[in-house]
């Protein structure tokens, strides 16, 4: 098997590969197991195919003097490359395509939160002062109802009241918005 030429696998001027197959097919999948790259069964099968496939496609322009066994051997290492950059271009596009679609939720969710702020913002313009100062001390101070209630010289059930009643009014006009209303 070793040293067959080309040659060798014709008869009545026609190419035999079958036969081929048959002497070549472990020693192709030797090299592409022994190959620096992790193909999977599926794989493998499919660069093995295409190795005696090139062959019978190519099978007019060999040099028939030639031995058969290492224009096997660079087929099937032209396929592995191939095979392999197919294959990181197939995960490379995954990647690019995650990423986009990771960009994209979070354009949209940016811009969601835009949106909402912007009606939260507008909703505070139209309410009293007093309102006002209550709901921005607490969600955008961060400050506690006690130290509120000490500011504006009011209880702190007024306090929560006002904050109950401001969350209610911006949850409607939300909702009316097409918005849902979390609260964080």
């Amino acid at each position: 098997m070793s040293n067959k030429r080309i040659k060798e696998y014709i008869s009545d001027g026609k190419m035999d590969i079958t036969n081929i197959i048959k002497d070549f097919a472990g020693y192709v999948f030797i090299i592409i197991k022994n190959s620096k790259y992790y193909f999977n069964s599926e794989d493998i099968e499919e660069i093995a195919s295409d190795v005696f496939l090139a062959i019978w496609q190519n099978r007019e322009k060999l040099d028939v003097t030639k031995e058969i066994k290492p224009y096997i051997a660079g087929i099937t290492k032209n396929l592995i490359l191939k095979k392999k950059r197919t294959i990181t271009n197939q995960n490379l596009n995954i990647e690019i395509l995650e990423k986009s679609i990771q960009d994209n939720i979070d354009v949209y969710n940016k811009t969601e939160e835009h949106e909402k702020t912007t009606i939260i913002m507008e909703e505070l313009k139209k309410m009293k002062e007093e309102d006002r100062k209550i709901f921005t001390s607490y969600y955008y101070s961060s400050k506690k109802i006690k130290d509120i209630s000490r500011e504006l010289s009011v209880s702190e059930i007024k306090v929560k009241s006002r904050l109950s009643r401001i969350r209610k009014k911006l949850k409607k006009e939300l909702e009316k918005r097409g918005y849902g209303y979390e609260r964080k």
